[in-house]
This record gives structure tokens, sequence and C-alpha cells, in this order.
């Protein structure tokens, strides 16, 4: 019997292949549970469905994301970024509308005309990020996993990283939080908590007549999912 074509799988195929493997990671509080495909870890795994022009636009949003101080960078910054591509470069038009496949295609997210590495491509691409970026990623102090948009320690001889929800589990009950590397106090609200002025005792709301504290970490948690899976 004649054998047909190999079926091509896209980005969201919901059922896990050979050298994919079970995981589970935390971006939000609730936590998600995620397949991870192990059997490629680049951006050449997106060959198949992205041009080689376009994939050089999504390493240069890469490099732009993580090279920033909060983990996202602009829509103007990435089309900017596309006048020095060395590839064939692609209109305005175009770029936009890889951007909007990229969210589709859950490698990255965005907010307000603001981009960020998804769930998917931080785990999914770790291998790749850690070494194209080992001088510019930093891992979560608590549960050492890629740390882009935390809460950071103040001290400048330190400048851990925590993400969210690690900063709400570590700092739980706790009345004076520390900076858990070098003991300084830790001056960022901790999710979940109010703490009052004056007062050791916590609470999940602030009191009556009293706004919650407007200083909080930068963005969304980092670390993310990715895989076979469906990303909604």
């Amino acid at each position: 019997m004649e054998k047909g074509p190999a079926t091509r799988r896209s980005p969201t195929d919901p059922f896990p292949r050979p050298g994919s493997r079970a995981g589970s990671r935390y971006p939000s509080r609730q936590g998600t549970q995620v397949l991870v495909n192990t059997a490629m870890t680049d951006v050449t795994r997106m060959s198949s469905d992205y041009t080689d022009n376009e994939l050089e636009l999504f390493r240069k949003t890469m490099d732009l994301i993580v090279a920033s101080e909060s983990g996202t960078t602009s829509s103007t910054d990435i089309l900017n970024s596309a006048d020095t591509m060395s590839s064939k470069k692609l209109k305005k038009s175009e770029a936009e509308h890889l951007l909007n496949r990229l969210v589709h295609d859950k490698w990255l997210n965005e907010k307000h005309g603001e981009y960020t590495l998804s769930t998917r491509c931080i785990i999914e691409m770790e291998p790749y990020i850690r070494t194209m970026y080992q001088d510019q990623v930093k891992l979560c102090q608590i549960c050492h996993n890629i740390a882009f948009q935390c809460q950071i320690c103040d001290n400048p001889k330190c400048c851990i990283k925590i993400h969210n929800p690690c900063v709400a589990k570590y700092f739980k009950g706790r009345t004076e939080p520390r900076c858990p590397a070098c003991d300084d106090f830790w001056p960022h609200e901790i999710p979940g908590m109010y703490i009052t002025p004056g007062r050791s005792e916590t609470s999940t709301a602030p009191p009556a007549g009293r706004r919650r504290p407007a200083r909080a970490a930068a963005g969304w948690w980092g670390r993310a999912a990715g895989g076979s899976v469906r990303w909604r």
C-alpha cells in the first residue's frame, strides 16, 4: 500500500507528538497545565509556518523584549526594526499582519500595543533563550524559571527577580517582607495582601476608605507555558 504524505502539524495542534513532555508552570495564580514540545527548541521549529524574513523579524522582536527592563516592546519599535532586516524587508502592513499571526499562534502576547513573549514561547524555546541571551536573562529567585516581567529587589547590589505569583506565595503571612537574597525590605506591593502602615496585620483587601497602594511590579509573570495544547 502506498503511504500518503506526512501530515504537517500546526503550532496549535492539540495532540502531543514524539519528543513532547508534560509539565506545569504558573503564569497566573491559578496555574496552567502544559505540554511542551522538546524535539525542536529554537526559532527554526517555526519554519513550516513562517518564511525566513518573518522569522528574522520574530528574532528581532525577541531581542527587543529580552533587552528591555520591562520585558516588553512596542509595536513601533518592532516595525522600526523591520527596516534593519538583512533578508527581504517586510512592508509595514506585512509586519503588522505577522504580529497578529504571532499573537494568534500564541508565540507573543499583546496588550495596548505592547508585546511580550508568550507563556508558550518561553517554555518551548527556553534552551534557545538561555543560550542566546545568557548574559541578559535572569531567573526567578524562588522557582528558578526564566523571569522577564517580575518584581525586582531595589538593592542595586542585589536586583534579584521574583515572579508575581512567587512573590504572593513566598511572602504570604509575613508581616515585614524582606528580600530572600539580601534581606533588604521588599518595597513592592505583595499581590493579594495589603499591609496597613503601622500595623502588623495583613488582609486581602485594604480597609474601608483607604486605597490600595499604586506601587506594583511591572507587568505579568514571564515564565510561561507552551506546547501542543489549546491556549485559551
